[in-house]
């Protein structure tokens, strides 16, 4: 009996010492566990983040979107760019890493006046393939430096055109592909649809980038030149500006033609066909067509009468990309990487075709939604300098609308208004330029 209590008592500490035992195990694999589990849950990198601000109406900011989409599907987690629509910021001051903007137009975009890092740098810095020699020279000159390295991505250039809605001109008995190449033949249409019934011929977007700054250049007019002290001056008021403005302000006596304002304004009188002509940003093709107009478009008109004449020497003007500078390396890396692909021909293609702006190069000329008018134009050699001026151009075109202002009314003579406005921004430049 004993010996069976005997064989009870060691059975029931054999049975309390393992139970120790495991209950030891049990602490120490969940004393280790933690550690374990630590490992495993350890959070991937935070993908870099990179914004980009834009001031792009319709359908640009949506080809726009799907293009950032798609970069940032390809970059699996570890990247992305954020789009900020200017018309939606609110008061927010914080920078952002890329900008698609005019440089000029800073102030809008940031309340400030931030530095850039020029682009040719940051592709070089990433080991990104970036050859400014594969941009069309026409283009190239609206961004690069004197050296002809690429300041910033040309992604939102636009030519100065006439278009004109074929509907219209049909309504009025007219050929609906007149193609007028030079002004006096513009204004032949313009009388002949005025005629007709039109209230409205032809009007103009942009007036002192389409009507002053390149016609200047297309009739061998510089828009700035060095005065007898080698000081860059503005000289929009040579004989060939005061003659075209003259003959537009005749023109608008005889109500062939309509000005509604400095900017945009007379697009959407075209577009919303109060209009039959309209000389503006090449750009708005895109728009014209989603709008359903029958378009034609012609190169920008010129006078044959001047000596030295030579109609394709055009000014690109709008938005380009630029790199902020200041930012962290990685970010300058994103940028470059979504620079690049941007700049695959493929993607260059779907949004040239789709916003109808210019194409960077070659291998997206025949997505232009003006092909035709745009492909001479835009692959002859570069006139640098010919319509650069020292001077802030949203400024300088202010001062020119506010002094034409007085011509649309009938209360000033054009030359009186141009002398006057090109003493006020070589004053206002010079001040600018003493502060520094």
């Amino acid at each position: 009996m004993r010996s069976m209590d005997a064989r009870r008592a060691i059975a029931c500490w054999l049975a309390a010492t393992a139970l120790a035992g495991w209950a030891g195990l049990a602490q120490s694999a969940t004393k280790a566990q933690p550690s374990k589990l630590a490992k495993l849950a350890t959070p991937a990198p935070a993908a870099i983040e990179i914004k980009l601000r834009h001031g792009l109406g319709s359908p640009a900011r949506e080809v726009l979107a799907n293009l950032a989409e798609r970069f940032n599907a390809e970059q699996k987690g570890s990247a992305r760019v954020v789009l900020e629509d200017l018309a939606s910021l609110g008061e927010s001051r914080q920078l952002p890493q890329l900008a698609l903007l005019d440089a000029d137009d800073s102030a809008l975009f940031f309340h400030t006046l931030p530095r850039f890092k020029p682009l040719y740098q940051a592709m070089t810095a990433a080991g990104e393939k970036f050859n400014s020699s594969q941009f069309l020279p026409l283009i190239a000159d609206a961004v690069d430096d004197p050296a002809g390295r690429l300041q910033a991505l040309p992604l939102g250039l636009a030519l100065p055109v006439l278009f004109w809605n074929k509907d219209a001109l049909r309504r009025a008995g007219l050929d609906p592909d007149p193609e007028p190449k030079t002004w006096l033949q513009l204004q032949q249409l313009a009388g002949k649809l005025y005629d007709a019934g039109s209230r409205c011929p032809l009007t103009s977007s942009r007036f002192a980038w389409v009507h002053l700054e390149n016609l200047s250049v297309q009739h061998g007019e510089p828009v700035s030149a060095k005065d007898a002290r080698g000081v860059m001056r503005l000289v929009l008021n040579r004989m060939v500006d005061v003659k075209h403005v003259s003959l537009l302000a005749s023109w608008q006596k005889s109500r062939y033609f309509h000005y509604f304002g400095s900017a945009d304004e007379a697009d959407r009188k075209f577009i919303g066909g109060e209009c039959a002509m309209l000389t503006g940003a090449s750009s708005l093709a895109a728009t014209a067509q989603a709008a359903g107009i029958s378009l034609g478009v012609a190169a920008l008109p010129h006078y044959d009468d001047v000596y030295g004449v030579t109609p394709e020497l055009l000014l690109p003007d709008g938005a380009a990309l630029w790199l902020l500078a200041g930012n962290k390396p990685a970010e300058d890396r994103v940028a470059a990487r979504f620079v690049a692909f941007l700049l695959r021909p493929a993607v260059q293609r779907e949004w040239v075709a789709a916003t109808g702006f210019l194409p960077m190069t070659a291998a997206s000329l025949d997505a232009a939604a003006a092909a035709g008018t745009t492909r001479n134009l835009l692959s002859r050699k570069s006139h640098a300098g010919r319509g650069k001026h020292g001077y802030g151009l949203a400024r300088q075109r202010q001062i020119l609308a506010e002094e034409l202002e007085a011509v649309w009314r009938s209360d000033r003579p054009p030359l009186a208004a141009l002398n006057e406005a090109v003493r006020r921004i070589n004053e206002e430049a010079a001040a600018a330029g003493n502060k520094r």
